[in-house]
């Protein structure tokens, strides 16, 4: 009941926050086909990818089923193909469950972020994000990605990892129509402004996604730890009425036993 009321929460959490991550992506499609002055670093690919480096998001609690489990294992495989590939992998964890479970995995982390809760600040991600931004500035990663569950429905949640810098360019044949923009006061401050914001409300979508995700799958675990404990106390009621009625039987037993003996 608990996880059902928070879920109804998280979810309009995240219903909210849609429109606003829908409508910067649609320009940020159209960025990718305008014909700018100015070419941001952020849409520019590199030749060469030699390091990359991933968000994880996570819950912070469990008892959600396989929720975290399935994400990770997605992640990994991903991971194990890049290194592969000869490409290191670099991550920022935020929730501790992702957290205590790639600190074992040897790889590097750059900064954690735990104990957002229910509500989560969007202020208290812009450190995380920044630390991946900066290296990708310096050239130290040439690729950010973020991985995290996606909300397809309240029985279905995706294990998504999707790339955030540099922007992939969205397929034409998927737009009605593209435009460009006249910049003010230009197109570089205009742009670094507009994609950082970008940035920053994808990893918040994923989180509020994530969130969501969350209270969904502890709903269906406790719904189910509910019906296998209400199973096991029928079996065990049915076991215990057996053993007092065959005590009972014996002593009965016993009794006649015993005055037919006298």
């Amino acid at each position: 009941m608990v996880a059902a009321s928070k879920m109804k929460k998280a979810q309009d959490k995240m219903l909210a926050s849609r429109p606003y991550s829908e409508k910067i992506l649609n320009v940020i499609g159209h960025l990718t086909h305008a014909n700018s002055e100015f070419k941001h670093p952020y849409m520019t690919a590199p030749e060469k990818v030699n390091k990359v480096g991933i968000i994880v998001i996570s819950s912070d609690r469990g008892l959600c089923g396989g929720l975290n489990t399935n994400l990770f294992r997605s992640l990994l495989k991903d991971i194990a193909a890049w290194q592969s590939d000869k490409v290191e992998v670099e991550l920022c964890t935020i929730g501790k469950k992702a957290t205590s479970f790639f600190k074992n995995t040897g790889l590097q982390i750059n900064s954690v972020l735990t104990d957002l809760g229910d509500n989560p600040n969007f202020d208290e991600l812009l450190g995380t994000i920044k630390v991946m931004l900066d290296k990708y500035d310096s050239g130290d990663i040439d690729q950010i990605m973020i991985a995290y569950n996606r909300f397809a429905n309240t029985m279905t949640q995706v294990p998504t990892v999707k790339q955030i810098v540099p922007m992939e360019v969205t397929e034409e044949e998927s737009m009605d129509h593209h435009w460009d923009y006249i910049y003010e006061p230009d197109a570089e401050k205009a742009l670094g402004a507009l994609l950082v914001r970008y940035i920053e409300a994808l990893v918040y979508q994923g989180i509020v996604e994530n969130n969501a995700c969350e209270q969904s799958s502890r709903m269906i675990a406790m719904h189910s730890a509910t019906d296998n404990a209400g199973e096991m106390i029928k079996e065990l009621g049915l076991i215990y009425n057996k053993a007092r009625q065959a005590a009972i039987t014996q002593e009965i037993s016993e009794i006649v036993a015993g005055a037919a003996a006298v």
